[in-house]
Formats: C-alpha cells, structure tokens, sequence
C-alpha cells in the first residue's frame, strides 16, 4: 500500500485525505520511508525533515477530522529546494558557504504551502548556489536521475526533479533563472512550470539573478502543477517585483480542449543541433497537438541568437553583486566551476551591463510581439537526453557540444522575457531516458499554457510511466 500511495498524484490523493479514506500521517510515512531507501541511490535530499513533516501531518490529520479542510494541498508532502528560506531549517543553497545557515524567517512560497496545509519533507539537492544546469554539487554530490542513476538530472532544481520523479515527494518547488526548473523536469520525466515573472514572490529565497529569478512547481501531471501554482501566485509586500492577486484559479480551464489555438514553431532556432530521439519525440507530439485541432504555423524569432550572450552578461553581474564579499573573503569555499563563473565577470562594467538590460527590454518586447498571433510557442525543453554524470561532453549528431550550453539554450529564452513555460515528457529515447516538450505562454496567461499542456497530456501515456525500480 505504501508504494501505491508514494505513485499517486495530487488529483487523486486529495480527495483520498479529505473524504479521511487515507491519513497525511500514513501519507507523510509511506513518503519518508521512500526517501530513506532512495536516498543513497539519488542523493535528491541535503536535508530531510522527518520529524517535522510528521508533526505537520500529525496536524493536518486533526483539521481534516475536525471539518477544517483547507483544499487540495492538505496533507499533502512536498520537498522544497535548499534555496528557499524555511525558518529554523538548515538552507545551504548546496554550498560549503552556507553549510551551517540557518535563516530566522521563511520565504513567501513556504509561508503560503503552509496555510495551504501542506506537509514539507525537507530541502533539496542542487546545483551550488543555483549557478549552473547539471546538479554536480561538489559539495553535497551530485543528484542522480531515477531513470538511470549514470545519469544527470539537469540543474539547477535536480533534487527537486529527482524527488518527484522518483517517488520522494508528490510535488516539488524549484527555481528557475536561466531553465533550472524546466531542465531537470525534461530529464527526469517531470511537469515542470515556470510562470511569469513577479508571479510568485522572490522574499526569502537566496538570488541568482533576481530580474531573472522565478520560483515554480516541479509535479507529475499539469494539474497538480496547477494546483500548486495556484497557492503560491499574488503580490507579497516584500517583494516589489511580485504582483498579481491570491487565490487565482488555474486549474478550472484545463478540460476546455484545445479549440481552435494557434502554435507558434520557432524551427531555426529551437530545431537546430537535436538528438534525433529528441527530434522524433517533439515531431510526434506537434502532429499530435494538429490532429487534435491546433493550427501550427512557424515563426521566425531572429533576436533569439543573442539569447547566451544576452543572459550571461545580465546573471553575471547580478550573481557577482550578491557574492562580491564571499569572493573576497572565502574564495576556496566555491565549488571550482560556480568560482570560475563568477570570476570571470569581475570586469564587467556598469555600462555594458545597462547595455544589456536595455537590449533585454527590446528582447521580451520582441517576444511579447510574436505571440500576438499565436497563443504559445512549441518547442524542445533540451536538445538531448540527460548526459552521463561523467560527461563534460553531449553527441549531437556528428558533432560534440559542450554540455552547459546544450542544457540551457532552449530554455533561457523564456526567462529573459519573463513569459511563462512549461516543460512536459513527450515520449522516451531508444535508451528509455524521458524527452521535455516545452510550451511557452503570453505574458500572464497560465491559464491558456496550462489548458495547452493538459490537452497534450491527457492524449499521451508520457506523464504516467515510472522509473524502473
């Protein structure tokens, strides 16, 4: 029974907790006996929380008995990446600098699962200080997919992804500055959602690049995406970025089908360089979204070419200003790559930086044009499966390609614009490893990306299929 309660989704475990049919106690229990025996073999968790998710569910179980049921995240257990602040809880951000921090308040995004009544299981392994796509910590080790544990998960939101993925945690928040929600969830077979910008609130979670920032869900089907989504969204006054109301349904439009929507195919960029698997899965599932009603026209989106050099002067700069002082003081306490990166933006200037976020307005702008004629843009999350963790290489047909650039280059396109994506399992390559679809919205309108998803979704068997093991 454990096991079937550790494979259901929110969707179905809801109505289980609130008609009291389970208990979050023997929920939360069945889920932590899971991470116990997972751990080892994922590395997903820094932290685990066992007695504190218990006294929640402990807590959850009295309010549901009592007739206080708080909606669909009661009882529910959720790992949250060691990112985000969680009052009196070790938050590591996956570095030696941070090894011993524990912060005195909580994020917004925990601060709201908590009224929702949700259970959290601990903190999640990640890529150090959420700068980079692989989740090869070097201080905590790396994750490793449920699909194949020679395998990455992608980063930086890997234990998040591996969490879900492999049956540790019912859902799952990450976050997302450059792909770090999207490509973890493409490798480990996951749903993962990034929404717009300002959408969730930033307070309490340690920046990479906060104009950049975004918190999100990582689940195993769009509607619990949804569902989470829908209690995280709305304006915080500690975060003036962040605005919105509370309580916005999502999941209300799933069902409504795809009508008569138009997809944008943005093929000279997002098409170029991809695993033939990769290729052949996303051709499958853009003839499947035609047969199911949707008009898919292609678009050209020249502005994207600046997209790495773009985003890599902006996180630079941002993430060197947040770190300024570790640099000088505890150099050697850095993981080399995470270091070398930020080194080597020690001479940006003040100018070329406003240069760039001059050039990121006319970008999104650009973005927010194309899209007036479509409703969202179809595309791969990754051009790859997840490489071996050994790999520093990815095979691209005949060429070879490093493996950062590989990972982030269809995914930081929606982040500098700030637009919502979200990525979805599409099908599976020859060696069984998951392959993302990535949908990316209009500005503000999950709920048309969400309804886009679910159809796609409830056509495919993709967003069932587990691990082996």
């Amino acid at each position: 029974m454990n096991l079937e309660l550790t494979e259901l989704s929110i969707t179905r475990l809801a109505p289980l907790l609130r008609r009291r049919r389970i208990s979050p106690v023997e929920l939360a229990e069945a889920l932590l006996a899971r991470i116990e025996r997972a751990q080892p073999r994922l590395n997903s968790y820094i932290t685990v929380t066992a007695d504190l998710a218990l006294d929640q569910a402990r807590r959850a179980e009295r309010e549901i008995g009592r007739g206080r049921y708080r909606g669909p995240l009661h009882g529910i257990p959720i790992a949250i990446k060691d990112l985000i602040f969680w009052k009196g809880v070790r938050t590591t951000a996956g570095s030696r600098i941070l090894r011993d921090f524990v912060p005195g308040e909580s994020a917004a995004v925990v601060e709201r699962l908590w009224e929702a009544g949700a259970v959290l299981l601990g903190k999640t392994n990640l890529h150090e200080f959420a700068y980079g796509p692989t989740n090869l910590n070097p201080h905590f080790g790396p994750t490793r997919n449920p699909w194949d544990p020679e395998r990455m998960t992608g980063g930086s939101s890997g234990g998040s992804a591996a969490a879900v993925a492999g049956a540790q945690a019912v859902a799952a928040l990450g976050t997302d500055t450059g792909g770090s929600i999207r490509i973890p969830s493409s490798a480990c077979g996951c749903v993962g959602l990034k929404p717009t910008y300002g959408r969730i609130p930033l307070h309490g979670v340690i920046p990479l690049s906060p104009s950049l920032d975004h918190v999100g869900p990582i689940a195993r089907c769009v509607e619990d995406a949804a569902v989470v989504l829908q209690a995280l969204v709305g304006s915080d006054p500690r975060d003036p970025f962040s605005s919105g109301r509370r309580r916005e349904s999502f999941a209300g439009d799933l069902r409504k089908g795809l009508g008569r929507m138009r997809l944008g195919l943005p093929r000279k960029y997002f098409f170029a360089r991809l695993q033939r698997d990769v290729r052949n899965c996303l051709t499958a599932a853009i003839r499947l979204l035609e047969e199911a009603g949707a008009r898919v026209e292609e678009v050209d989106l020249p502005f994207l070419e600046r997209t790495e050099a773009l985003s890599a002067e902006i996180i630079g700069a941002e993430a060197l200003l947040y770190h300024w002082r570790w640099l000088q003081q505890r150099p050697g306490d850095y993981g080399p790559d995470v270091r070398h990166r930020l080194e080597s933006h020690t001479s940006t200037s003040a100018a070329s930086y406003l240069e760039a976020r001059r050039e990121l307005a006319a970008y999104a702008a650009a973005f927010d044009r194309a899209l007036r004629s479509v409703h969202a843009l179809v595309a791969p999350t990754l051009p790859v499966v997840a490489p071996y963790v050994d790999e520093s290489e990815v095979r691209i047909g005949s060429a070879r390609w490093p493996v950062r650039p590989a990972l982030l280059r269809f995914t930081r396109p929606a982040n500098l614009a700030g637009l919502p994506a979200i990525s979805m399992p599409c099908g599976f390559s020859r060696e069984n490893l998951p392959v993302g679809l990535q949908l990316i919205g209009r500005r503000r309108d999950e709920r048309t990306l969400l309804r886009l998803a679910w159809a796609y979704e409830s056509m495919t068997p993709w967003h069932s299929s587990w691990p082996p093991g």
